[in-house]
């Protein structure tokens, strides 16, 4: 069995494993450690989910993900009864202030705008409308508030490396403004992944260039 191969059985048998992904139409292709997802899914969540069960496994590079929501017969939502949804749950969620975040539904598909302060709000906010039925997909727009002092971001990040188990001696960190830019390369794509979410809770980081290759 070639490495392809093997790895395609392996992200077949992490979605097979994943509670949450009804596998049974769901297609994988690999070559070179790229990944494509295809088939169809009930629901944008389940697709999200299929998409995190491909990147757990190891000697993933990278996911393409080609999954098509098609939703069940008996679930009939128009655009309005889901901004409707989308409008409570974003309401009563206490990870952002309230009205910090608006919602624009098209077809199924939901636009999320507006600024917070925190990366951790942009994804709470999309995870708040992923699991809402009729959803098709999801275009996270908001905005991170620029904060004033931003000069220390590329140390903090270093520090914060440091404490965790990823290698920082194989990552390069450059910081311009809050925009900040990883590159180098890891042994997992966990550890890809590890160190994205280190540079975004950095004080001032706006955006995240993830480009650390898994070797």
């Amino acid at each position: 069995m070639s490495d392809d191969q093997r790895l395609k059985q392996a992200v077949l048998d992490e979605l097979q494993w994943e509670p949450s992904v009804n596998a049974a139409h769901i297609g994988v292709a690999a070559k070179n450690g790229i990944v494509t997802l295809m088939g169809h899914v009930e629901n944008f969540a389940e697709k999200s989910a299929a998409e995190r069960a491909a990147r757990r496994v190891n000697e993933v590079r990278s996911v393409a993900e080609e999954i098509e929501v098609r939703l069940p017969f008996n679930v009939k939502h128009g655009d309005e009864e889901i901004a409707s949804a989308v409008a409570n749950r974003l309401q009563w969620d206490s990870a952002f202030p309230k009205g910090a975040v608006k919602a624009k539904v098209e077809k199924g598909w939901v636009t999320l705008t507006g600024e917070v302060d925190w990366h951790y709000q942009q994804d709470a906010a999309e995870n708040d409308v992923r699991r809402l039925w009729g959803v098709t997909g999801v275009s996270n727009d908001i905005a991170i508030k620029p904060k004033p002092n931003a000069s220390n971001i590329r140390d903090n990040i270093m520090v914060a490396l440091d404490r965790s188990w990823v290698d920082r001696a194989t990552i390069d960190v450059t910081a311009e403004g809050g925009k900040v830019t990883l590159s180098g390369t890891v042994d997992t794509s966990f550890e890809r992944e590890e160190a994205g979410s280190t540079a975004w809770a950095a004080p001032g980081t706006t955006s995240v260039q993830n480009d650390i290759t898994v070797s």
